[in-house]
């Protein structure tokens, strides 16, 4: 068995390991707006319960830390289950909830796999402009293919 002396000074780099991993999940969820708060379990549960969602009284045991985001409501989603995989069994997703439902499992990798609010809104919007992009294309071509130029006219001075 090792000494008090090299236990205690194991203890502190291992202490000092989890604080810094801790310190970059909250500086990385702060960046994204998100709220992040280690919560006690038992008021947790009666405020649960007031709202009707007792099927979250379950995982509410061990440590248990609440992320809410407003503004981009995914990102909490895929924060959270790449540091779960970072950190292994030291840091799990005991369960997730979203307008008012619980979510399965495989409804929170869902989640996670999703990009950023403006990420999809930048897939929604180019699959909306493909389309138009597509014929002004096609439309050149055919005016090239003519003789005429695709540039504005120069305007008469």
């Amino acid at each position: 068995m090792p000494n008090a002396k090299v236990l205690s000074e194991k203890q502190a780099i291992v202490e000092a390991i989890t604080v810094a991993e801790d310190t970059e999940l909250r500086a990385e969820l702060r960046k994204e707006e998100v709220e992040y708060s280690v919560v006690k379990n038992t008021l947790t549960r009666k405020a649960l319960d007031k709202l009707g969602m007792n099927a979250l009284d379950d995982v509410l045991n061990g440590t248990t830390s609440l992320a809410t985001a407003e503004k981009d409501p995914i990102a909490p989603f895929r924060i959270i289950a790449d540091y779960s995989k970072k950190m292994g069994d030291r840091f799990n997703v005991k369960a997730a909830f979203m307008e008012g439902k619980v979510l399965s499992d495989s409804e929170i990798e869902m989640m996670s796999t999703l990009g950023s609010k403006g990420a999809l809104y930048s897939k929604v919007l180019g699959t909306m402009i493909a389309p138009i992009t597509g014929l002004a294309v096609c439309l050149g071509q055919i005016l090239e293919q003519k003789g005429g130029s695709v540039e504005a006219p120069a305007e008469a001075e």
